[in-house]
């Protein structure tokens, strides 16, 4: 059964000044909450909400009306599917809009979005919550759940136009996968779109067998599955309106999903019954519970009777690398950990202490070897502690893990220097002295250990008016709202410090990309609903650059990408989080060192190398105008497809010795644009080839060769962490791709706008 697809006219009805407040309140709050679809703000012990439990149940009712029910049964059976269904359809509403999509196209994909995973509800529970690889015929079953979601929606949704997206969003643009029978243009444009929206937003969401990619990362691989996975088109105006300034664009998408808000006018339509959920008081004691198990420095880990992971507390996330928003309702399993005895022998499912704990209902002591961070054995001593009701019936069990390692952890170190820091005397944080003394140690002592961190630089927006209406009492007072802000928002071997002026900086110890742009979320967030006493109850908001140390990196070009992040947030309307960087996995492969032949006097290249990035030259420029201003380079000659540059190589630090001194290179860039053939479409894929030249800038610097060449490659691996390339052979062509097209043309003033 069809219905004819036009648009349903508008109803004007009587609104009453107690709606009004209403729909004014959830205005202001989503408002607010819209800024950054990407980001979930916030950490608790359940499955973080996209605006709130209440927001969301309001959002989805709108959007979906009496089919609610259906996402609130995904949200009962796997509420990680649903909140990545809702990010889903919220991005790709705001991206509809900055596409002109009508109104038509746009009700049809933003309720495609919401309930293209409904079909998870037929998958078993061993496969939604199973932490370890899935078999070959678990991940059959997955991959069978978007069948099921055409399949149940068909009894309910009579818009064929639906149907047809959901049924298409697994299907490849090329054809390639599971024998679509659709490919390219002639799958519908919203089922394209959504496989673009959700590849990114798994990319950048935790899950147990890996942490969230940076969103420069996961752009990179969409591009690189451009024209085989993705629509190539389509890809370039996602990452288009992923630059673009969404602040209008979110402001639009608010009042579109809010505007019937209105239980009256819902019921109108769908004959829904909005009872409001009462507003119960919080209960102290737990909050009071929750606060000592998170900030315990040993891992709790509460598991049910079912087997399925309900806490998974910040020392856990310590001790193990895995993030505990990815492991609650996981099914527990000790090869997740790759728990062994005493005697090294791996532990069995069956002799397990949580096994143990609730079968038998008697408490165990075992010092056992669980795998770290990194895979390094850590020794621990192991507690499992039965729990059961007041009839005796198992609950579950909690597990605590006690490091009995002999070394002191990177944590307790820096949280030594933390408690030593010269404090501001405003805001009794680190002043900008120690964050420059410590932040070099704090690189060094990452790196060494092969770990992330992070660096959140914020400053208050729109300051001087604060400090030209209210006073420079109510400035510093602002100041000291946002520096309690930051303190309050750090964990083990965190340091805040302030900057200068009303800016701040917060190094973050073992944290990445995406989890430090979470807090930075949280923070902004919670000082845009904090009330400023002296300035009338009137409240502030900051802005926030965020980035995660990649290889190649100096604390010098760390700073600035993170100082480029938040003139980003400033440029885009303020009060926004923005991340760069490509974090500490982007180097996929060592740099190879040039021939002897190339090391020659007629050849002074130290380095040469062939880079290829998945993204197109227009993109590859941007990256490489962040490379320029972080290492402040200089731009000696452009010309057609080729550029040169001249920087300085590490400046001496204070871990370095006191004879080095910098090492001048010239660095020689030549430019290509590849295109293969994505499908029935020749030249649908872009790739940019880099030819890379690395030489002395002066000759005196030659009989420093050895050390030089050193510099000379993290230079390389710095540039090929921005560019976000691999190394090929030069011997062989690229995989996949055609003949070089002729280089791209680069105008003498390229680096001129932007940096």
């Amino acid at each position: 059964m069809t219905h004819a697809s036009t648009p349903r006219p508008e109803v004007s009805l009587p609104v009453t000044a107690q709606q009004a407040a209403s729909a004014e309140h959830w205005m202001a709050e989503l408002g607010s909450l819209l800024r950054d679809l990407e980001n979930v703000a916030g950490a608790s012990p359940a499955v973080p909400a996209v605006f709130g439990a209440e927001t969301d149940n309001q959002v989805i009712q709108v959007r979906l009306g009496i089919a609610s029910s259906l996402f609130a049964a995904l949200q009962c059976k796997h509420p990680p599917t649903a909140g990545h269904s809702l990010r889903v359809a919220l991005t790709c509403s705001a991206w509809a809009m900055h596409l002109g999509l009508d109104e038509l196209l746009r009700d049809h994909l933003e309720i495609a979005a919401l309930l293209h995973d409904v079909g998870m509800i037929g998958t078993p529970d061993c496969i939604l919550a199973k932490p370890l690889s899935l078999s070959a015929e678990e991940a059959a079953v997955v991959a069978k759940s978007r069948q099921m979601s055409l399949e149940i929606l068909r009894h309910s949704c009579s818009a064929p136009e639906i149907l047809e997206i959901i049924e298409h969003v697994n299907a490849w643009y090329d054809g390639s996968h599971d024998r679509a029978a659709v490919a390219g243009m002639a799958i519908p444009v919203g089922a394209r779109m959504i496989a673009i929206v959700e590849a990114f937003d798994s990319m950048t969401t935790d899950h147990v067998y890996r942490p969230a990619m940076p969103h420069e990362r996961a752009m990179s691989e969409i591009y690189d599955c451009a024209g085989t996975q993705f629509d190539p088109a389509l890809v370039l105006r996602f990452s288009e309106f992923r630059a673009a300034d969404r602040g209008a664009v979110h402001e639009t998408v608010a009042w579109r999903w809010l505007r019937s808000l209105d239980p009256e006018l819902v019921n109108s339509y769908w004959e829904l019954n909005c009872v409001p959920s009462s507003l119960q008081q919080p209960n102290t004691d737990a909050l009071f519970q929750a606060k000592l198990l998170e900030n315990m420095y040993d891992a709790v880990v509460f598991i049910d009777a079912t087997g399925l992971v309900t806490l998974w507390n910040r020392g856990a996330e310590r001790l193990t690398g895995i993030p505990g928003t990815s492991m609650r309702q996981c099914r527990w399993h000790p090869e997740l950990l790759k728990m062994a005895d005493e005697k090294r022998q791996p532990v069995t499912e069956a002799d397990c202490p949580v096994t143990g704990a609730i079968r038998s209902g008697v408490q165990s002591l075992r010092r056992l070897t669980i795998s770290g961070r990194n895979d390094r054995p850590v020794a621990v001593d192991s507690h499992a502690i039965p729990v059961s009701n007041g009839g005796g019936a198992p609950l579950g069990a909690i597990l605590l893990f006690h490091d009995a390692s002999s070394e002191t952890s990177l944590e307790q170190r820096c949280q030594s220097l933390h408690e030593k820091a010269i404090q501001d005397p405003l805001t009794q944080v680190a002043n900008r002295a120690e964050f420059d003394r410590v932040h070099e140690m704090f690189i060094a002592a990452h790196q060494q250990l092969g770990m992330p961190c992070s660096l959140i630089i914020v400053d208050l927006d729109r300051f001087k008016r604060v400090n030209d209406t209210f006073g420079h009492q109510a400035g510093d007072q602002a100041i000291i709202s946002l520096a309690t802000l930051l303190k309050g928002a750090c964990r083990s071997g965190d340091l805040v410090a302030r900057y200068g002026g009303e800016e701040f900086v917060m190094l973050c110890a073992d944290c990445d990309n995406a989890t430090a742009a979470r807090r930075a979320e949280y923070i902004r967030k919670a000082l845009a609903q904090m009330p400023q006493p002296t300035m009338d109850g009137r409240t502030l908001t900051a802005s926030f650059g965020v980035t995660e140390i990649q290889p190649g990196d100096t604390p010098e070009t760390m700073l600035r990408r993170a100082d480029r992040g938040l003139l980003t947030a400033k440029s885009q309307g303020r009060n926004q989080v923005v991340q760069l960087g490509t974090g500490a996995a982007a180097d996929r492969q060592p740099s190879r060192q040039s021939s002897s032949a190339a090391a020659r006097a007629d050849n002074p290249c130290l380095v040469q190398a062939t880079l290829v990035t998945p993204v197109p030259v227009k993109m590859a420029i941007q990256k490489l105008r962040g490379f320029v201003a972080d290492h402040e380079a200089k731009v000696v000659r452009t010309e057609a497809g080729r550029i040169e540059l001249e920087l300085d190589g590490e400046r001496p630090g204070r871990l370095r010795r006191a004879s080095d001194r910098a090492v001048a290179f010239r660095i020689d860039l030549r430019f290509s644009e590849q295109r293969g053939k994505a499908g029935d479409e020749p030249n649908g894929v872009a790739r940019t080839r880099i030819g890379v030249g690395i030489r002395l800038s002066r000759t005196r610097d030659r009989r420093r060769r050895h050390d030089a060449l050193r510099r000379a490659q993290e230079v390389l691996t710095s540039f090929r962490s921005y560019l976000m390339a691999t190394e090929e052979d030069n011997d062989a062509p690229p995989r996949g791709a055609a003949a070089p097209a002729p280089p791209v043309r680069l105008l003498p003033t390229w680096l001129d706008t932007g940096s």
